[in-house]
């Protein structure tokens, strides 16, 4: 099985993961068209993924929100095992 390439995009694409509320899934996001190139495109990508509900942003789709939790996992892990070496 090949090994995920941490690209630019995808990164892009977890910064706005990042953006949404994690205790509130009723409280949306919305990318304007004045926002970085980087985020607008990564806001569409993640619409036709299928994990928000608008090309500019809108809510966390149900897999959207499983995404999203997991990205907030591995931050933490990441995080905390800086603090621990």
């Amino acid at each position: 099985m090949p090994q995920p390439s941490y690209t630019p995009e995808l990164l892009d694409e977890l910064k706005v993961l990042g953006l949404f509320n994690p205790v509130n899934h009723q409280e949306g996001i919305k990318v304007h068209s004045n926002a970085e190139p980087e985020m607008i495109e990564a806001t569409q990508r993640l619409h036709r993924k299928g994990l928000v509900t608008q090309a500019d942003g809108g809510y966390l789709t149900t897999l959207g929100q499983e995404a999203a939790e997991h990205a907030r996992d591995l931050m933490t892990i990441l995080g905390s095992a800086e603090l621990s070496t």
